[in-house]
């Protein structure tokens, strides 16, 4: 039995709009093409987990309680889209602290990897900065750009790890099932019998 492949996913400028320093409920809005890209990539049976940069609170420009407040309504947007969310990793820390988690660093997949148990080489990483493009590169994933928030400036930033680029998360779910359709078309196990 195969173990279910998961979607690593930036939250600001690649699922909702890109905001500086992000901490009121109210200014959470979702990017067009996002929920239907969501949408398509559960449809092909891929978990969905968003991995984080927070600076915010390790620079002292909100706090815990502001973050949380963010992200339940991020939660609340993709709910009435039908959409749910199987984990939520986030760095609180600012970047002098040197922690294990802030992206690039591989910390939040390795922890949302041992929580969810998916091998991270089999996962698509999606976001819109050159960060989520180490990381994915890091960890073995298969790297998407998506030319939302920062994406488009950062994409020559971004090439050297960037498998692919893309306008948004409906045209990376597009590119994903086609990518699963080519991979399962030359796989040695097809038509076996289980």
């Amino acid at each position: 039995m195969t173990r279910r492949r998961f979607v690593l996913l930036d939250r600001d400028g690649t699922i909702n709009e890109e905001r500086e320093y992000l901490s009121d409920p109210a200014q959470v809005v979702l990017l067009p093409g996002a929920a239907t890209g969501l949408r398509q990539m559960r449809a092909l049976g891929l978990g969905l987990v968003v991995i984080s940069n927070q600076a915010g609170i390790g620079r002292g420009k909100f706090d815990h309680a502001a973050l949380d407040a963010v992200n339940a309504r991020l939660h609340e947007l993709l709910a009435a889209e039908g959409i749910t969310l199987d984990g939520f990793y986030v760095c609180p820390h600012a970047p002098s602290e040197g922690c294990r988690c802030r992206k690039p660093a591989p910390g939040l997949v390795e922890d949302a990897a041992r929580d969810l148990g998916f091998d991270p080489r089999d996962s698509f990483m999606i976001g819109d900065k050159a960060i989520d493009m180490a990381l994915g590169r890091r960890v073995g994933a298969t790297t998407i750009l998506a030319r939302t928030g920062y994406g488009a400036e950062q994409q020559k930033e971004a090439a050297a790890d960037t498998d692919y680029v893309v306008d948004d998360l409906a045209a990376a779910a597009a590119l994903i099932a086609d990518t699963m359709r080519r991979m399962n078309a030359t796989s040695p196990n097809r038509g076996a019998e289980g």
